[in-house]
């Protein structure tokens, strides 16, 4: 083997392990990118869902709750309460059946009437627990006296001196059609997604395969940490020893848990091929950059041939005019390096790119999660205080439903822009979800974080968010260490805060009062 072939060898050789490189971290970005995707897309589809069906049992309350003010006057008018009981059927496809009943629990009239309850005394979980508790009550799922799974939704009836008289409630039938089941089936992802429901006691209300609806699922950490009121996302195995990514939320009314998952291996189905299309993308540049090489090593060859050539003719007069023409050997060796350099330049910047994708929100160009990890850690080590500012933008669905996606998108957008007019360069800005974000302001006092707060605020009030003509945001303060030395939890205590705010009418800022309270 001669000096151009070893080149050649080793420089190919170099160029497929850098590239090989490129490609699997890539890969590892990539497959890590789409499941951190799927799991805030689960989490998030299932907060949605538990709000609305939250929403749900306040509306339905509020109707069992009007019409036990309008029975009251006339609870021994049996007719008029057959009459309201089958308007309140037939207004709304709420409930699988209502019925009203005594102190005694005993049914004074029921729609449809083919129950033939009236009359009977109902010994059933939910007639127990409404008549024993007399208050608002949506019942835990239990078998009815016909034999379906139901949840009992009964509201008190009193009369005019507070006095009790019995309840009026519906039912839901957990395996039959019917409003709530609708709502929960109505699933707008196309790509393998799934959602279940469980009780308190780990039991399914809602399944896609209606045959699961009733049984107790056991030793699936989602459903461990949703029955007890976290919301939050994980990676699990599923009773079917399926690997899931699962998003969760409870309905705080019911202490029901929704769950939103799809399978891990669909998630990364489509992985290679896009990897399979970034090996196309890249092998054009590849090319040229191995015909380069070639000829560099072709040109690095000649003058040591003619060196080695003239090696053999040291006695001849011409020889040191030869090796003095050749004297350019170095000339090509810098010529090698830069060629080297530049293959190794185009792929570095491939792995620059990749790595600011990771750290970049892609709608926005703030930071993500990881950037925000990076900052904390870094103040962490540094013991750098600052204050955080958890936003979002105050009924952003509205803007979605009434504008579409894309008005929403260019919204945050515009959102972003005027956030980084209001802050300082220096201060670190990140997309923490679909309409939440995180200003971290390093070596800021509270009060000061309320002033930027408060100009933003006021000029996202008076802004033209194009095409929705007004938005308003919320803003919750917190402080490292004033609201609390733990670094984790201070994030949280800022969306405490903004919840604040949403609660006392959106459009303001809270500081928490920990930090106020300070000199």
């Amino acid at each position: 083997m001669d000096l151009r072939r070893l080149i050649l060898a080793l420089t190919i050789a170099s160029a497929l392990i850098s590239l090989a490189n490129t490609l699997y971290a890539s890969y590892q970005v990539q497959r890590q990118q789409l499941i951190d995707a799927a799991l805030e897309r689960n989490h998030a589809y299932a907060t949605k869902l538990a709000a609305s069906t939250e929403d749900f049992f306040d509306s339905v309350m509020q109707q069992l709750g009007y019409a036990a003010l309008v029975v009251a006057g006339n609870f021994n008018d049996k007719r008029f309460l057959a009459a309201e009981t089958e308007r309140l059927f037939l207004q709304t496809d709420s409930f699988n059946s209502i019925a009203i009943i005594n102190s005694r629990a005993e049914v004074l009239a029921t729609s449809p009437q083919s129950l033939n309850l009236v009359g009977m005394q109902l010994q059933t979980l939910g007639a127990t627990q409404s008549i024993s508790s007399r208050r608002p009550l949506i019942s835990q799922p239990y078998l009815s006296t016909a034999g379906n799974l139901v949840v009992f939704i009964s509201h008190p009836v009193n009369d005019a001196h507070g006095n009790y008289l019995g309840a009026i409630a519906g039912t839901i039938y957990l395996k039959h059609e019917n409003f709530l089941n609708r709502l929960l089936a109505s699933h707008f992802y196309e790509d393998g997604s799934y959602l279940y429901v469980v009780d308190q006691h780990r039991r399914l209300i809602y399944h896609p395969l209606n045959e699961r609806v009733g049984t107790t699922v056991q030793g699936n950490p989602a459903i461990d940490e949703v029955i007890a009121g976290i919301s939050g996302k994980k990676q699990i195995v599923n009773s079917q020893h399926i690997e899931m990514l699962a998003g969760y939320a409870t309905v705080p009314a019911s202490g029901w848990g929704i769950v939103a998952q799809r399978p891990r291996e669909a998630t990364l189905a489509a992985l290679d091929a896009l990897m399979l299309q970034v090996l196309l993308n890249s092998l054009p540049a590849a090319a040229i950059s191995l015909l380069f090489i070639w000829w560099c090593a072709r040109q690095i060859a000649r003058p040591l041939k003619q060196l080695a050539s003239g090696a053999r003719t040291m006695d001849q007069p011409e020889t040191a005019e030869e090796i003095q023409r050749v004297h350019s050997w170095y000339y090509e060796s810098s010529e090698l390096k830069k060629a080297m350099l530049l293959g190794i330049g185009l792929l570095q910047k491939n792995i620059n790119r990749l790595r600011h994708d990771a750290h970049t929100d892609p709608l926005t160009g703030l930071g993500n999660r990881r950037t925000l990890d990076q900052a904390l850690q870094t103040w962490e080590l540094e013991n750098t205080p600052f204050s955080v500012m958890s936003v979002d933008v105050d009924h952003f669905k509205r803007v979605n439903d009434t504008y579409g996606h894309e008005a929403g998108d260019r919204v945050l957008q515009q959102l972003a822009r005027h956030m980084r007019e209001c802050a300082r360069e220096r201060d670190v800005f990140c997309r923490v979800g679909g309409e939440e974000f995180l200003i971290l302001l390093p070596r800021t006092a509270p009060d000061v974080a309320q002033q930027v707060a408060q100009r933003l605020r006021l000029l996202i009030e008076q802004a033209d968010m194009a095409p929705a003509s007004h938005v308003t945001i919320s803003v919750g303060i917190a402080h490292w260490p004033g609201s609390t030395p733990d670094l984790a939890r201070v994030l949280k205590t800022a969306d405490e805060m903004l919840y604040q705010a949403k609660r006392l009418g959106r459009n303001r800022v809270e500081v928490h009062a920990a930090v106020l309270a300070q000199p």
